[in-house]
């Protein structure tokens, strides 16, 4: 049974903390301006010299891998959706276009190939999904344009469907020369079933729900989902078979799944398989990553692979999971009403603890679960606040949810979009989607520039704890020592 829980976090003695009433919807839009302008103080791709549409990085550069910024811009479309602020509208809109590597438009933009893994492309194109199911401005005609944007993310990654190994599934990473292709995971797999499942309810095309169920089924197949409890763990090796399963569970990933099982909800009329996973998963992932704070007794969001109670060894990329948390289950309660009463009493009472963790002119730590603010900052634990502060204004009137081709949406899309270029550096044959509903299997084959193999990929080495829990090593330790890199 819920505890009954205090609405209002303000500052009182001694204790700072940021001063919102939960039950206000005024309150929590004022709150979350404040913490919005905190987050974009972050971001300079709009400085001269700078590059638009990335935080600062990627390491030694600056904390921040590309794929944040694309999680950054799509945290920021959900801002104006919830509280219908533009302040941001225009930079987020020049980001996500400027990032589309032009003129391919598929989010494979080579001065990133370091850094880009299907999650990483896959994040990108999720924040493109979003803007066209939310109805964010579309861009001019000679742009591209939102929804196709997502579907060449998913085109270019069902190109790379990989049967060879595992029994099918995406790899980790995009060019076989970056650390970590050997490795299949459930965060990539879980971003191309989540598109799978948005694109099948925006377009009612059935190959992508075919597709996303074939994700589904795959990850049960190969045991990074027990479809007895609902664990998702974090993927296994080719050369294994993807059978050394590494048992790290990651709060993002789950989300990413329960997102997707709502639009299939959704998108089915409540098909009972469906219902029976997205139940599964949701109580699975409360309880796993909302437990009951040390101070409070409240629900607070924790990343329990790194957020250990003794020290905080969560990476940059992992101080950012809470608010995509808080976002995508808070949507689930729109596409599967059922979800609702289970849901949102929890992200109201993990959203009070995080306010307790923010000081009053917004400036928000990390740790939820300890009833004070503990200076640990950044992008990431920004964009945790503003995504549990939005999140809360979702049974507002005005917040709509999802559209579709048919009702609603204004984005255009092409079905073939992601078919690359002669020429281009990522060469392979696509696996598109065509107007006749067909979708041919390919393998993409990837350049390497042998010289500068070395300067591609930037690789630190960690052991023990460090390596079983770092952002890039899920995983992929190997005999004797683990090679890893902080990154998605």
């Amino acid at each position: 049974m819920l505890r009954t829980i205090v609405l209002a976090v303000a500052v009182t003695g001694a204790s700072a903390a940021l001063s919102v009433d939960l039950e206000s919807a005024d309150s929590i839009r004022a709150a979350a301006k404040l913490v919005a302008g905190n987050l974009m103080a972050y971001y300079h791709g709009e400085e001269p010299g700078n590059i638009p549409g990335v935080l600062p990085g990627p390491p030694p550069a600056g904390a921040y891998y590309w794929w944040e910024g694309g999680a950054l811009w799509g945290t920021m479309v959900d801002y104006w959706h919830y509280t219908h602020d533009q302040a941001y509208n225009d930079v987020t809109e020049r980001a996500l276009l400027f990032q589309a590597n032009y003129p391919h438009n598929d989010y494979m933009p080579p001065n990133w190939t370091a850094s880009l893994g299907n999650d990483d492309q896959g994040f990108w194109g999720m924040s493109a999904m979003l803007a066209a199911e939310t109805t964010f401005k579309n861009p001019p005609p000679d742009q591209p344009q939102w929804l196709a944007l997502a579907q060449a993310v998913f085109n270019t990654q069902a190109s790379r469907w990989d049967d060879r190994y595992c029994n099918g599934g995406l790899r980790w990473q995009i060019p076989l020369s970056n650390n970590g292709y050997n490795y299949k995971n459930s965060i990539a797999n879980a971003i191309f079933f989540n598109l799978g499942a948005r694109l099948a309810r925006y377009t009612n095309n059935k190959t992508y729900a075919e597709w996303a169920t074939k994700t589904w089924d795959w990850m049960e197949g190969v045991g990074y989902i027990d479809p007895a409890n609902y664990n998702v763990y974090d993927g296994g090796h080719v050369e294994e078979n993807c059978t050394d399963i590494n048992r790290a569970q990651f709060s993002y990933t789950a989300a990413i799944f329960i997102q997707g099982c709502g639009f299939l909800y959704n998108y089915t009329n409540g098909e009972q398989h469906w219902r029976e996973r997205l139940e599964g998963l949701t109580n699975r992932t409360l309880t796993n990553f909302f437990p009951p704070s040390y101070e409070s007794g409240r629900a607070a969001a924790v990343e329990p692979s790194c957020e250990l109670e003794e020290k905080n060894q969560c990476t940059t990329d992992m101080l950012s999971f809470k608010g995509y948390v808080h976002r995508w289950m808070a949507q689930t309660t729109q596409l599967a009403p059922f979800t609702h009463d289970i849901i949102m009493p929890i992200l109201k009472q993990s959203t009070q603890s995080m306010a307790e963790s923010c000081l009053p002119d917004g400036t928000c730590g990390f740790r939820w679960n300890r009833g004070s603010y503990d200076g640990d900052t950044g992008a990431g634990q920004q964009m945790n606040a503003l995504g549990a502060l939005v999140s809360l204004l979702v049974d507002q009137p005005e917040v709509k949810g999802a559209v579709t081709a048919k009702h609603g949406g204004t984005s255009s899309g092409d079905p073939n979009a992601g078919e690359n270029a002669e020429g281009e550096e990522w060469e392979g044959e696509s696996t598109l989607i065509t107007n006749g509903d067909r979708v041919g299997a390919g393998i993409v084959t990837f350049f390497l520039v042998g010289s500068v193999v070395g300067m591609m990929v930037w690789v630190s080495m960690t052991t023990g704890e460090e390596a079983e829990y770092s952002r890039a090593s899920r995983g992929m330790k190997a005999k004797g020592k683990a090679t890893v890199r902080e990154r998605t």
